[in-house]
């Protein structure tokens, strides 16, 4: 592919930003000073859904969403699945994402896993690593979604 149209990094996390509508954020909490608890709420008020997975508050609600124990729990289509775990677990999220689907595997800051990114893109899927939407979205400058 001719390097003028080759999609770089920045252009691939907006178009990520631009086309995802539903959200399963992996290792939510329900402490507001978290970073997890602090993006879902964002990303909520910019016009996604957001699924809080976290397997010790399954079952609760967690700002106005039901809190699941897996992925796969989910039940309903998930677009991308923003991964909020220790690098040394990212893997095993990257493979549940695989597994129902989801177009997009997203792993926050400091979570790098390159043999996960490596089995999600032979998947198909759109992975992104040590980023944040959150950042992205302010960077780029992308309008809230409703």
């Amino acid at each position: 592919m001719p390097a003028d149209r080759r999609q770089t990094l920045e252009d691939t996390i907006r178009e990520v930003l631009t086309s995802v509508s539903t959200i399963a954020l992996v290792g939510a909490s329900d402490n507001p000073d978290r970073p997890s608890h602090e993006v879902m709420a964002f990303l909520q008020g910019h016009g996604y859904r957001v699924i809080p997975v976290n397997p010790g508050l399954a079952g609760r609600t967690l700002l106005g969403e039901t809190v699941y124990a897996s992925l796969a729990e989910i039940g309903t289509p998930v677009d991308m699945v923003d991964i909020f775990r220790r690098s040394a677990d990212a893997g095993k999220v990257v493979d549940e994402a695989i597994a129902i689907g989801a177009k997009v595997a997203w792993m926050q800051l400091d979570v790098i896993d390159e043999a996960a990114a490596e089995r999600g893109r032979a998947a198909g899927m759109t992975v992104v690593m040590d980023r944040c939407p959150k950042i992205e979205i302010y960077r780029q400058g992308l309008p809230k979604r409703h």
